[in-house]
Parts: structure tokens; C-alpha cells; sequence
């Protein structure tokens, strides 16, 4: 029997368990998990520096490495996240409808875990904790198959996991981590039909595409990020140059960053220049259209295949735009359905905005940088659907759950 095949058979096995548990028995094993994750700091971060270590040899970029490095700041906010996941109201058993038929049949349709949730994913430790904590919050078990450049990170994680659940009421068996750094590892969950009832990817845009394209096993498909934000004629120059910069800068390497700014001609006469160097204050390669390179002589010439490139990195696109219509052409165009964002103090904009682009999150005077289900109050997120079935946008507690009826009879048969 293959390590998948081991490993998600004993994840099943727990579902039973689980679905038993009390919501307090939950919280109390996630609260555990959390003390857990800060006592062990120091082994959890000796072990990312292996990662590290044969991330730099391999060459890979600083802007990934940083998406990969833990030190204890995260990771006393990934242990927080776990406490605000038990806080958070517990969506297993709520009912969402009730009614009555004229036969007398009562029927009541309630939230249940969906089962066993496979989670494949690329370099980002901290998703090893988030997956654990939301799907065993949701009475879910769940098969966590991580990159290879995150190996020695994850397999400590979850060896820390699995001491603390030791002590509570939920079997360390309902989390699996997937060691075998093989593509045939992945390519193995796809077909698990049977043992995972659903599988959510979260990476870059080639592994969601072969997720998406080869699995049998039911899809929540996550998307990459090629996000925008557009600066209308007219909004204010600090707050446009305050939330640009942050939606590229504060972290790039992230989906919710902004790959492209969208410029209204009007403004960029005035302000763009000024905005461009404090791009260049932070270390923000600009690639320009035309109008951008004439205003901005270091600029390097954008391409149409730059604008649709998620960078992960500092490099931002610009382009001039002559107004709303254009900038929402250019983002049905280029977008991943992620998230956008317009700066205006037109409120008519404003709204044509928010209304017509076709994304998960769409803001208004606010950096993209926000889709998170941390800043949305989920405590963590397992993605960031850009789907429409089923969940959309930071994928919460609820998101983890499905439906079934109950029906309640006095003896009635169908005539």
C-alpha cells in the first residue's frame, strides 16, 4: 500500500470520531495545538532553516524564501490564528432550514463536515497549520501534501500537531501529512475517489491548473492573484500613493498583492511621477506602457505577457488608462477573478466598480492586501476560492462544511 493510499485510509477512519465531538472538545484541542506550536518555536524554526538552507543553494528567489521563512513572530500568529479559529462559532449542526410538508413530514437541513479533505499546496508552512486547525474545527479530517522546498517545516509542524492532540479528544490520525516529495504523490490524490471527498489546491497557477484538470476527486479550486488597483481622476494623492504601495510592497510574494496599477491619464499628469518614486523607495521595478515610460524614464517597457504574470516579487505593471471603462476592460481582460480595487472619491465609479468587476473581493479605497481570511475575522483560511460553486473568495469554517436533511416522520409512505 502506497503512503497516500495509507495515510488517507487512516484519515477515513477517524471521520467517525469526529463527527462526534462536542464544539468544545474541538476548541480545547485547537487551543492545545496553539501552546504547542510556541513551546516547540525553537525546533520548528531549526527545522525551516533546513529548508531554507536548500532553498538559497537551489537558487530560489528572496521574494519565495520569504513565503517560506518562519521565525517566532509568525509563528505566534499562526498560533493565534488557531485561537481565533476556536473562538470563532462552530458552523457543524446549525440548521438552515425547517420546514414542514402538508403530508406532516418534518424536514430539517443542517451543516455537516465534508469528510476528508485533501490539501495540496507549495511553500507556505504556516498553510499546514491553517488547513489542521479550520478542517478538525469543522469535524473534517484532513491529508496535507505540502512542496518539497518545505519538507523539514511541515513534517515538524505536524509531528508537534500530533503530540498535542495526543492529549485531546481528537485522534491525531484525522491529520496526514504526505511526505513522499514525488509528482506520483500528487498525481495519486487526484484519483482517491473513495478516501478524499474533496480536494483544494493552493499554489501557483500551474499546480491549480493540473489540480483542476486531472483530479477526480470533487475540486475547490483556489486561484492565482493577478490583482489591480485602479486610481480614478480625482482621488486623493496620498491615499491612492498609501494603498498602492502597500498592496505591491508590504509583501509580494502573497496572491492578494497588486501585480498591476490601472492609472487614469488625468491623474497620472499630475501625480504619477511622484507615486513612481515611492515605488522606487521601496525597491519597485516598474514596467510601463508608453504614456508610463514618458513620464517615467526608468521605467522598463511593459508587454502583454507581463500583464498577465503574477511576479510574486517587486515588479509592478503600470498602464495609463483614459478613464473607468478602460481600466474595466483591461481587468475583464487580464484579471484572475482575485481580488481589485478602485481609488475614487466618485461614488457613482465607486459603485459601477464594485458592481461589474467579476472578482472575489472587490474594494473600494482599500489595499487588496486584505483578502485574508485572518483579516476577515475566520481566524485562518484554507484559500482563497475563485470559483463560484460552493465557496467563494477567503474560505472560512463554514466553507468547510456541506448540507444533509433530516426528515422526521410519524409513519408516512409515499402513495
Amino acid at each position: 500500500m502506497s503512503e497516500v493510499i495509507n495515510k488517507a485510509t487512516l484519515a477515513k477512519e477517524t471521520t467517525g470520531v469526529l463527527a462526534g465531538l462536542t464544539t468544545g472538545q474541538k476548541n480545547e484541542a485547537l487551543l492545545v495545538m496553539a501552546d504547542a506550536l510556541r513551546q516547540e518555536a525553537p525546533s520548528i524554526i531549526a527545522a525551516n532553516a533546513e529548508d531554507l538552507e536548500r532553498g538559497r543553494k537551489a537558487g530560489t528567489p528572496e521574494s519565495m524564501l520569504d513565503r517560506l521563512a518562519l521565525d517566532v513572530s509568525r509563528i505566534g500568529a499562526i498560533a493565534e490564528g488557531l485561537q481565533q479559529i476556536a473562538v470563532l462559532p462552530d458552523p457543524v449542526g446549525d440548521t438552515l432550514e425547517q420546514f414542514e410538508r402538508p403530508n406532516g413530514l418534518s424536514i430539517e437541513k443542517i451543516r455537516v463536515p465534508l469528510g476528508v479533505i485533501g490539501i495540496i499546496y507549495e511553500a507556505r508552512p504556516n498553510v499546514t497549520v491553517d488547513a489542521a486547525g479550520l478542517c478538525l474545527k469543522t469535524g473534517n479530517a484532513v491529508v496535507l501534501r505540502g512542496g518539497s522546498s518545505a519538507l523539514s517545516s511541515n513534517r515538524k509542524i505536524v509531528e508537534v500537531l500530533h503530540t498535542a492532540l495526543a492529549k485531546t479528544s481528537i485522534p491525531a490520525a484525522a491529520l496526514q501529512l504526505i511526505e513522499d516529495p514525488n509528482r506520483s504523490s500528487v498525481d495519486e490524490m487526484l484519483k482517491l475517489n473513495g478516501l478524499l471527498d474533496v480536494i483544494i489546491p493552493r499554489g501557483g497557477s500551474s499546480l491549480i491548473q493540473n489540480v483542476v484538470m486531472n483530479a477526480t476527486v470533487p475540486v475547490i479550486e483556489t486561484g492565482a492573484g493577478i490583482c489591480h488597483t485602479y486610481l480614478d481622476a480625482g482621488c486623493q494623492p496620498e491615499m491612492a500613493e498609501r494603498i498602492s504601495v502597500n498592496a505591491k510592497a508590504q509583501r509580494p510574494s502573497v496572491c492578494n498583492s497588486m501585480e498591476t496599477l490601472l492609472v487614469n491619464r488625468e491623474y497620472a499628469a499630475r501625480h504619477l511621477p511622484a507615486l513612481a518614486e515611492a515605488f522606487r523607495n521601496v525597491n519597485v521595478e516598474l514596467r510601463g506602457c508608453p504614456e508610463t515610460v514618458a513620464l517615467i524614464p526608468w521605467a522598463v517597457p511593459v508587454t502583454a505577457e507581463d500583464y498577465a504574470t503574477e511576479y510574486n516579487d517587486y515588479i509592478l505593471n503600470v498602464r495609463i488608462v483614459g478613464g473607468l471603462d478602460e481600466a474595466l476592460r483591461h481587468i475583464a481582460e487580464y484579471s484572475t477573478k482575485h481580488s481589485e480595487c478602485i481609488v475614487t472619491e466618485n461614488a457613482g465609479h465607486a459603485a459601477r466598480f464594485l458592481q461589474e468587476v467579476d472578482a472575489a473581493a472587490v474594494y473600494h479605497n482599500a489595499s487588496t492586501r486584505f483578502t485574508d481570511g485572518f483579516e476577515f475575522g475566520f481566524g485562518a483560511e484554507i484559500g482563497i476560492s475563485t470559483q463560484k460553486l460552493h465557496a467563494r473568495g477567503p474560505m472560512g469554517l463554514p466553507a468547510l462544511t456541506s448540507c444533509k436533511y433530516i426528515i422526521r416522520g410519524t409513519g408516512q409512505i409515499r402513495g
